[in-house]
């Protein structure tokens, strides 16, 4: 029992601004165009299997709100860029009344570890860079870098419960 769709191309005509306003309006301006395109994308491969024509349009604004949502959560994997990596390493990481991190009692341990090998840690895991920019911001070898990490992370594994 097949299924009578319309053409493709005719449902983009009838519903490419609904699409788009949605968009933008979930992901914001920057990300919204990203997120119309990537809900067609999913929309035509998708649309070959749909088992009934009724309602496109809500079928539509339901692909571009969980592509919306994709966005959102990628946000949060996302490195943030950072004009001077090398300030990243004095990042206060201490259990004050005004600390907010998440894991505290992960970063308290990373706050007791010598000095090079939290700053180390903090660029590696807060700043996202690589070795050979930790050592470029640490003055040191990218050989070094990684084994100050390594260390750190074993002292970590051994404090930690």
């Amino acid at each position: 029992m097949g299924v009578n769709l319309p053409a493709f191309q005719t449902l983009v005509d009838a519903h490419w601004r609904d699409v788009a306003r949605l968009a933008h309006a979930l992901a914001g301006p920057v990300d919204g165009d990203d997120v119309a395109q990537q809900a067609w994308t999913q929309a035509l491969a998708a649309y070959p299997s749909l088992r009934s024509a009724g309602n496109l349009r809500a079928w539509l604004l339901t692909i571009t709100h969980r592509c919306a949502m994709d966005v959102h959560r990628s946000r949060g994997r996302r490195p943030v860029p950072h004009d001077d990596p090398a300030s990243l390493a004095s990042v206060p990481l201490t259990d004050g009344p005004d600390a907010t991190l998440p894991h505290e009692p992960l970063w308290a341990l990373v706050a007791r570890l010598p000095e090079r090998q939290r700053h180390a840690v903090v660029l590696k895991y807060v700043g996202d860079l690589d070795h050979p920019r930790i050592a470029l911001a640490l003055g040191c070898s990218p050989a070094m870098s990684r084994r100050l990490v390594s260390d750190a992370l074993a002292t970590l594994r051994k404090e930690l419960p």
